[in-house]
């Protein structure tokens, strides 16, 4: 595969991801001030556009890397992803540590 067609792949799966999002919020709008604690990233992200993949739900951003990925043959399952996010899991949550910290110390 080149890079055009690689491109090409990833442009789609922006749009798409996008629109997934954007039904979501049409169905139902409160689910995009609804949040939850993504199981990919560890950031609290929307429910519009969250997917559930093997039991495990993640945010509309993590959809774009997963559904990319797939596409372009970079995973193979869900897992693949969750492992490869752990580092920014792992930020996410000491940013939260931090932040949490903060706030009681105020």
């Amino acid at each position: 595969m080149d890079k055009n067609e690689e491109l090409k792949i990833i442009e789609d799966m922006q749009a798409v991801v996008a629109q997934m999002k954007a039904d979501d919020i049409e169905e139902n709008p409160d689910c995009e001030f609804e949040t939850f604690d993504c199981q990919c990233c560890g950031e609290e992200k929307s429910l519009a556009g969250s997917v559930v993949y093997d039991g495990i739900r993640i945010c509309n951003d993590c959809v774009l890397y997963a559904e990319t990925g797939f596409a372009l043959g970079k995973i193979n399952t869900i897992h693949d992803l969750i492992k490869n996010m752990e580092d920014k899991k792992l930020e996410a949550q000491c940013h939260f540590i931090k932040q949490d910290e903060i706030e009681h110390n105020n």
